[in-house]
């Protein structure tokens, strides 16, 4: 299989954690690069969205979106990170919650990078940080026993996007007001899967 990747992707993290955690071997990294003005080096034959991971399969089959590759992978591998219903429900829409988390977190760092300075808009940026903080303030309120539970991709997807706001937005300071959260990334960063993939630059 071969993986289309970058190193600072909290998305290509995912499956990264996914891969180790579940002892997937022989995946052939693929570096990419590029943003949404300019695709780069993107993989848009595999995905036309040119976004990343983008897995090519054994048999040749492209597949995109991360939670579409750790459920191939996951699948794949009877690593059991996607529970059974009724707690699938639960994995998933934590999943999607860090993966909403993510979304709003890079669309502020495209306004900065790739927005010309005097066509910025603070407000929007701002309204993209409104949606993290009302999300961590539900990880925090209703979601502490799902993650202190058994190892599923809810908790991975959670902690890379917590991860993601430390290397992007770390003056924002998330932690001052979600202290179990923040104890608790603490603990699951330390597990060996998230130590290996966490991102540099």
């Amino acid at each position: 299989m071969k993986l289309y990747h970058s190193p600072t992707s909290p998305y290509v993290r995912k499956v990264m954690v996914l891969i180790a955690e579940a002892g997937i071997a022989g995946v052939e990294l693929i570096p990419v690069a590029g943003n949404p003005v300019d695709p780069g080096s993107m993989p848009v034959d595999q995905n036309p969205l040119g976004k990343i991971p983008a897995l090519v399969t054994d048999d040749g089959q492209a597949i995109y979106d991360s939670r579409v590759i750790c459920r191939y992978l996951d699948s794949m591998a009877g690593a059991g990170l996607y529970p059974p219903a009724p707690r699938l429900w639960q994995t998933l829409t934590l999943e999607a919650t860090a993966d909403g988390i993510l979304d709003a977190a890079i669309l502020m760092v495209y306004e900065a990078r790739v927005r010309p300075e005097d066509r910025q808009f603070e407000a929007w940026t701002e309204g993209q940080w409104a949606k993290i903080a009302r999300s961590l303030d539900t990880l925090e309120r209703r979601w502490m026993d799902h993650l202190e539970g058994p190892l599923d991709m809810g908790q991975v997807a959670v902690a890379c996007a917590l991860g993601y706001l430390d290397f992007r937005h770390s003056a924002r300071a998330w932690r001052a007001a979600h202290p179990d959260l923040a104890a608790w990334e603490a603990e699951f960063s330390e597990r060996p899967a998230m130590t290996a993939t966490q991102p540099v630059g």
